[in-house]
């Protein structure tokens, strides 16, 4: 194979920390009937890759090496396969692998049906936007799944993170009394955000705190603890489960869908174009922005996600392809 075949891509040949990553390279695909072919300029680092890299997740992701990581990206539209429409070549797009793809999108390119593409507005830098397609997540999760209206009291847990930091953009666009759960370090950021209360979650424990409405939990931990401040009537959304507990945690999460009065829904973001189309809706509108905390080279994705595994991000960390 040459270079016009291959391609540079993140790889790892066994479970474990981020040393496991490494730039390999990795045949270049080709758009196939219905497929985009994206040249990647970017893509963000997500708790769900740092589980898959570390095996806690090895029933689903098997011991077939070397496996692959990135799941969201941006680029710009390379080759259009057999009746792919909606995009065209020179497209700047943002878009995010499906379930049944796997990881894959840390690489210089990669092919997508085109109905999981979505335009980047018009000036927006495509490095700094590789950090809002998880932000489809927070909007499935207060539209869709919790139904948030104005007035209403939204928590975020996790709020200065990736879909934390959307999910507080959004909740006060959309006219709820935001109170975000963040690192002592992170109030003032996400009181930028809007943010009506910040609390450091470190010193003030969920018996201090009001009822709420609706709950957006990007943690997966203490769900049961968590479940007690909603109020009659209240709606939490699950977007993450334990990491070091996974089984337990979605055990308890479908127990909760079954049982009791407060009910614990969970949901994996599976995003297709309306819903990029409502994304870029709302940068256009000025609700959401995209916030970046590092940009690193394709070379250190290991760093990248290190720095996500120690906690305290500020929005995403984002790898720039090229």
């Amino acid at each position: 194979m040459n270079d016009r075949t291959t391609m540079k891509a993140i790889l790892f040949d066994r479970y474990g920390g981020p040393e496991v990553l490494y730039v390999g390279r990795v045949p270049r695909p080709e758009a196939g009937p219905g497929e985009v072919l994206v040249r990647v300029r970017a893509f963000s680092i997500n708790g769900g890759e740092v589980t898959a890299r570390s095996g806690r997740l090895r029933l689903l992701t098997g011991r077939k090496f070397p496996q692959r990581t990135g799941l969201d990206f941006t680029g710009e539209v390379a080759a259009l396969g057999t009746g792919a429409t909606g995009v065209a070549v020179g497209d700047g797009v943002w878009g995010v692998l499906g379930r049944t793809s796997g990881f894959g999108s840390a690489a210089e390119y990669v092919t997508v049906r085109a109905d999981r593409l979505g335009r980047v507005p018009d000036g927006l830098d495509l490095v700094a936007a590789a950090a809002l397609p998880v932000a489809t997540t927070a909007i499935t999760a207060l539209r869709d799944k919790a139904a948030l209206r104005p007035g209403e009291r939204l928590l975020v847990r996790g709020a200065a993170g990736g879909a934390g930091n959307a999910a507080v953009q959004l909740g006060q666009a959309y006219g709820a009394e935001v109170t975000a759960l963040a690192r002592a370090a992170n109030l003032d950021f996400v009181r930028t955000l809007g943010a009506h209360h910040a609390v450091d979650h470190r010193t003030v424990t969920p018996a201090e705190l009001v009822l709420f409405d609706v709950i957006l939990d990007t943690a997966g931990t203490d769900l049961r603890t968590f479940r007690r401040l909603l109020k009659p009537g209240g709606r939490m959304i699950a977007i993450a489960f334990d990491p070091t507990r996974p089984a337990a945690s979605l055990g308890y999460i479908a127990a909760s869908a079954i049982h009791g009065h407060h009910r614990v829904r969970f949901f994996s973001g599976d995003p297709k174009r309306p819903l990029f189309d409502d994304l870029a809706h709302q940068v256009s509108e000025g609700n959401l922005r995209p916030e970046v905390d590092t940009v690193y080279p394709l070379e250190q994705t290991a760093a990248a996600h290190r720095a996500l595994e120690a906690g305290g991000v500020r929005g995403k960390y984002v790898v720039r392809v090229s």
